[in-house]
């Protein structure tokens, strides 16, 4: 698989969507597969769920549903995430999908100092969100999501493209829009 696209938009115009679409219609890759956290159901795991997933990491059962999210990602060789800035964070359901991602054996393992490494093939994640206000922090958002990669998958390039203050009065929402794509089509030029 190519391009993992995880759209946690949940407004049907949505303006982080429309942003997330603009970037995969100038990628050079058609080959995408979407996961819409929400619309699958996914809730934050229960002891249940640790449970089945601990059972099948033991077993070395990596085909196993439970693993289906964490599998998916590793093998993707890009990843775009579309996450609103909501509440100094993201949408739940994209803590939920993490929460499905992190599998030690499929997405990260670890060596024998406990020191984590990634286990993910995908070459960079691209970050999409809108802020109706000003973007105060990044850090419970796309610097919690750039973390993992550093930290926990070793996807070493990541970027986020943002539009804040977009529910502003004095704010230009089509030029403002039009500035995030203008950044995008740079950045995709300079690393397609």
């Amino acid at each position: 698989m190519s391009v993992l696209f995880v759209n946690t938009c949940v407004r049907k115009n949505s303006r982080t969507k429309l942003l997330a679409d603009y970037f995969l219609s100038k990628w050079n890759d058609k080959d995408v597969q979407e996961v819409c956290p929400q619309k699958e159901g996914l809730h934050g795991l229960d002891a249940e769920l640790l449970r089945i997933r601990d059972q099948a990491l033991a077993e070395g059962n990596l085909d196993h549903p439970v693993l289906s999210y964490a599998s998916q990602f590793s093998k993707a060789d890009t990843i775009v995430i579309a996450a609103p800035y909501w509440d100094l964070s993201f949408p739940a359901a994209l803590k939920n999908y993490i929460e499905r991602v992190d599998a030690v054996g499929v997405s990260f393992a670890y060596d024998e100092d406990g020191n984590p490494y990634g286990l993910c093939a995908a070459k960079q994640l691209i970050y999409i969100c809108t802020a109706g206000g000003p973007l105060i922090s990044d850090a419970y958002g796309y610097g919690y999501v750039k973390a993992l990669c550093d930290n926990f998958y070793h996807i070493e390039k990541t970027v986020c493209f943002c539009a804040e203050n977009l529910d502003m009065p004095d704010c230009d929402v089509t030029k403002a829009l039009d500035h995030i794509k203008a950044q995008m089509d740079a950045w995709i030029e300079e690393n397609q």
